[in-house]
């Protein structure tokens, strides 16, 4: 049973209509494929800024608006996740124009958990691909959990404007690696490093027209387009139009053509080729975003909790939310540090359902605490605005909402619990300590607020203390980011130094004693109350295991 009897008849008209005319999706790739770049050309071409932020060479180099931190401008990486916000209207949109949520996420692999609970608070996913370089491993990666989630891809060549792979190529490359068959809209007209333009198709594959891109300097402004007829694309690009148009026609009698039914079931993947450094393409991104992808839709309650809830006395949840049902939302992440002006914390709430207005009284579902929602902002990059009014598929930020933490789910009216983030299992683990014994006080409360963000996990005992905890993360720049963001926002430095594990599992106080007993097994407990158990390696793990079948040790991976 759902709360629509919160909502009333006006305002779920309201909600209903402001949900349709939301976008929201996560731009992912494999480091360096471009997502960055395309993040501020979409901003570019929805005029919400002047002027892209990357600029070719060293020297020159500005940092776009989604990459924020201090690490990010020096290495030119993305190493956070990144709101966007902003309203577009294709060419030719007579209605409200869209609001389009865009997430830009971190491509290196190190930083895969902050990715994927991403892709828990979008609708859609635009997968960048290196026209050069294919399909990387990231890439596979992130294809293949966006289909396991049901998440509709969007795919987008990038770079054709330098030399790289043939088309058709990369379209056999997707189809064989992951078994998701493209189905272009748009076609590169010109080889990879000659990218004159695009054959815009229709959804049975026949070429329409040709869009023809004049470039600007560096690519920092929108790209002029020409727009001609078939033939008269033919006469002006001559066997370079002949080409692409027979590419086209071939993938169109192979069945390549766009379904929207199998695009939603991840088994197709609308196509487009570009260049966001020089602006070619991107607003038919925006377009193609606009046209086909999902609106925001209802979510299910995690299913343990409606069971729980089913068993005990008196206790009511809804086991699915639908859009139109009164308020509810679902943190994926929190930041903090974004603004050295303001020394808050940041958690960013995905709205699920209903009507969120700033100053509401909502309930914590995990403590059952209810707390007022007085700011809230909407946020573009590190900047930030207050927001009255947010509907389903906004990303809202929340300032210092208390115990707030990646997965938690906040709600008005009847209870619903969202199912929890996913969660990782650590590979690389580090001490953590302060540099100098003045700074403990600093140290101990970034630690906490870092280790309430989830940059990595903390891991305490006795033995340790305090003031050296080990610190268990995906990847080893994680360690970086920890310490370069305690030096910025703390002015703490820090020292770590290596423990000789490799291996963690959860287990119980009833196990904890026997596996402390073991050579090359620690205990810990995390900052949730879990008990870990850290392995020297996967040989110890086994022995272990193989020596003391009945105590507990588990993966520490939530679905």
């Amino acid at each position: 049973m759902s709360d629509t009897a919160a909502a009333s008849p006006s305002s779920t008209s309201t909600v209903a209509s402001e949900a349709q005319r939301r976008r929201t999706f996560a731009v992912i790739a494999h480091p360096d494929a471009g997502k960055s770049t395309l993040t501020e050309a979409l901003a570019l071409h929805a005029r919400v800024i002047n002027e892209a932020g990357a600029v070719h060479g060293k020297a020159g180099r500005k940092s776009t608006v989604s990459d924020w931190m201090d690490m990010e401008k020096d290495r030119g990486i993305s190493v956070a996740s990144s709101a966007l916000q902003f309203e577009y209207a294709p060419e030719g949109h007579t209605g409200e124009p869209y609001m389009i949520n865009l997430v830009d996420t971190p491509g290196h692999a190190d930083f895969s958990e902050d990715t994927y609970r991403v892709l828990t608070a979008v609708d859609a996913a635009v997968m960048l691909v290196d026209g050069a370089k294919g399909l990387e491993p990231q890439t596979l990666k992130l294809f293949r959990v966006c289909k396991a989630r049901g998440l509709p891809i969007i795919t987008v060549i990038n770079k054709w404007d330098r030399p790289g792979k043939e088309p058709l190529e990369l379209v056999d490359e997707i189809v064989t690696e992951i078994g998701l068959q493209p189905t272009p809209l748009f076609w590169p007209v010109g080889p990879a490093g000659d990218f004159r333009g695009l054959a815009r198709l229709d959804r049975d594959g026949e070429v329409q027209e040709y869009i023809h891109f004049l470039r600007t300097a560096g690519g920092s402004t929108i790209a002029p387009e020409e727009r001609y007829s078939p033939d008269e694309a033919s006469e002006k690009e001559d066997d370079a139009w002949d080409t692409a148009a027979e590419e086209a026609e071939l993938l169109a009698a192979d069945g390549a053509v766009h379904d929207q039914e199998l695009f939603l079931e991840c088994t197709t993947s609308p196509l487009i080729f570009a260049s966001a450094m020089l602006n070619f393409g991107v607003h038919q991104i925006l377009d193609t975003l606009c046209a086909l992808a999902p609106q925001p839709g209802p979510r299910e309650s995690d299913p343990t909790v409606v069971e729980a809830a089913a068993s005990s006395a008196g206790a009511a949840i809804d086991t699915v939310r639908g859009v139109t049902d009164a308020f509810a939302g679902v943190v994926f992440k929190v930041q903090a540090g974004m603004d050295t002006n303001h020394r808050d914390k940041l958690a960013f709430m995905r709205v699920v359902s209903g009507e969120f207005t700033r100053g509401m009284q909502v309930s914590h579902a995990q403590s059952g605490r209810s707390f007022s929602t007085k700011y809230a902002l909407t946020v573009f990059g590190r900047d930030r605005n207050t927001v009255e009014a947010a509907y389903p598929g906004d990303i809202v930020g929340l300032v210092n909402a208390g115990t707030l933490a990646p997965g938690d789910t906040i709600y008005a009216g009847r209870k619903v619990q969202f199912r929890p983030m996913p969660q990782f299992a650590p590979e690389n683990f580090r001490t953590l300590r302060a540099k100098t014994l003045g700074k403990y006080k600093q140290f101990r409360k970034a630690l906490d607020q870092l280790d309430s963000e989830g940059v990595v996990q903390i891991l305490k005992n006795d033995a340790r203390g305090d003031a050296s905890p080990v610190m268990a993360a995906v990847g080893p720049m994680q360690f970086e980011v920890m310490q370069a963001r305690m030096m910025a926002e703390y002015n703490v430095e820090t020292v770590t130094e290596p423990v000789p594990y490799s291996v963690a599992r959860r287990t119980d106080a009833a196990s904890a004693a026997e596996l402390g007993r073991q050579r090359g097994v620690e205990i810990f407990t995390r900052s949730d109350g879990a008990l870990i158990a850290l392995f020297g390696d996967k040989w110890k793990l086994a022995f272990v295991e193989k020596e003391h079948p009945d105590l507990t040790m588990e993966p520490l991976v939530a679905d």
